[in-house]
C-alpha cells in the first residue's frame, strides 16, 4: 500500500496518484491499469478531461466485488467544471462523473477553479471572438450545492482546486463541511511556499498537480526551461541513482504535499511511484528550494496585440492576481 496523508476527515488519502489531464482517449485506460497493477491506490480524474468513460472501463476490470481491489481500497477524486457552478447544476454534474467512473460515491470532489464559466453543455462556452464566456455566480454559493453531495453520499469529501488563500478563507469562513484539499500547481520552479504555509494553518492538504513541470501542457513554448532537465536537480538525482523526476516528487512528499504526476508510459508510472524508499538531506531539499522562480505553467494564455496574456485574468475570480 502506497504511504497516504490523513485528511482532516480522517480519511487516507495516498501521497502518489496517477494524474489524468492530457492523457488521450485510448491510453488512459491502460494508464489506469498500468497505476493500480503497480500499487497505486489513488486517482485523479476531471469531467474537463474528457475521459472519465475510460477511467472508469479501468476501474470496472480491477475494483469491486471479486475483482483485485475493494472500492474502498482506492482513492477516486474528480472535480466540477466550470460551466456546473449553478448550485441547482452541481448534483447532476457528480452523477454524471459517477455514471462515467461506474461508481457510487467519490472520495473527493473538487471545485476546479473559483471562476464560473457560461451554463451549458460546451466545455469551452466561446464568442464570436473566441474570448470565454464568464458567468459571475459566487464560488461561495457553488460550495454550499457541494456540500449536499456529502449528505447525499455522493463525495465523502470536498475542496478546492486553482484557490487563492483569500479565496480558500472565503469558503472556509461559510462552510459547512470544510474543504479538506486544495489541488494547485506545485513544483520546484513554482514551490507554493506561502500557500502551502496557508494551509498547513487552516488544516488544508495541499495537492500537486503537474508536479513535474508538465512540459506536454498544449502551450508550452519552446525557450521556457524544462524542469527535468535543471542541473541542479540532474545533479542530486545522478548522486542517489534516481531520476529527476523521482527527485521533484520526493522533495513535495517531504513537504507534505500529495503528488499527482501524469503518465502513460508503464514504466515511468511504475517510476513515479518509487519515491517512499530514499530521502532526501536537508541540504538537498534547501538546494530544490533554491531554483524556485514562482513560474506558472498552468494559466491558459492568449496573443493580445502581439502579447501572450493571461486568458481569464479578467474574470473577477480569477485566483492568480494575489500574491498566493
Amino acid at each position: 500500500m502506497s504511504p497516504s496523508v490523513t485528511l482532516s476527515s480522517g480519511q487516507k488519502m495516498p501521497l502518489v496518484g496517477l494524474g489524468t489531464w492530457k492523457s488521450a482517449s485510448g491510453q488512459v485506460k491502460q494508464a489506469v491499469l498500468a497505476a493500480l497493477d503497480c500499487g497505486y491506490r489513488h486517482i485523479d480524474c476531471a469531467a474537463a478531461y474528457s475521459n472519465e468513460h475510460e477511467v472508469g472501463e479501468a476501474l470496472a476490470l480491477r475494483v469491486g466485488p471479486g475483482k483485485a481491489l475493494r472500492r474502498d481500497e482506492v482513492f477516486v477524486t474528480s472535480k466540477l467544471w466550470n460551466t456546473k457552478h449553478w448550485p441547482e447544476d452541481v448534483e447532476e454534474a457528480c452523477r454524471t462523473t459517477l455514471a462515467h467512473l461506474g461508481l457510487s460515491y467519490l472520495d473527493l470532489y473538487l471545485m476546479h477553479w473559483p471562476m464560473a464559466f457560461q451554463r451549458g453543455k460546451e466545455l469551452m462556452p466561446r464568442q464570436e471572438d473566441g474570448s470565454v464566456c464568464y458567468d459571475n455566480i459566487h464560488y461561495r454559493d457553488t460550495w454550499v450545492a457541494m456540500e449536499s453531495l456529502v449528505d447525499k453520499g455522493l463525495a465523502k469529501a470536498i475542496g478546492l482546486s486553482n484557490f487563492n488563500a483569500r479565496q480558500m478563507d472565503d469558503i472556509i469562513s461559510v462552510a459547512k463541511h470544510r474543504p479538506m484539499v486544495n489541488q494547485v500547481e506545485c513544483h520546484p520552479y513554482l514551490s507554493q511556499v506561502d500557500l502551502l504555509a496557508h494551509c498547513r494553518s487552516v488544516g488544508v492538504c495541499m495537492t500537486a498537480y503537474s508536479p513535474l513541470g508538465s512540459g506536454d501542457r498544449p502551450w508550452a513554448s519552446p525557450n521556457e526551461p524544462c524542469l527535468l532537465e535543471d542541473p541542479s536537480l540532474a545533479a542530486i538525482a545522478q548522486r542517489l541513482q534516481r531520476t529527476p523526476a523521482q527527485v521533484i516528487l520526493r522533495w513535495n512528499l517531504q513537504r507534505g504535499v500529495v503528488c499527482i504526476p501524469k503518465s502513460v508510459t508503464p514504466s515511468r508510472i511504475q517510476q513515479n511511484l518509487q519515491v517512499f524508499d530514499f530521502t532526501l538531506s536537508a541540504a538537498d531539499m534547501k538546494q530544490v528550494d533554491s531554483i524556485n522562480r514562482n513560474e506558472r505553467f498552468i494559466v491558459p494564455a492568449v496573443e493580445r496585440d502581439g502579447k501572450r496574456v493571461w486568458r481569464d485574468a479578467e474574470h473577477p475570480h480569477f485566483p492568480f492576481l494575489d500574491p498566493y
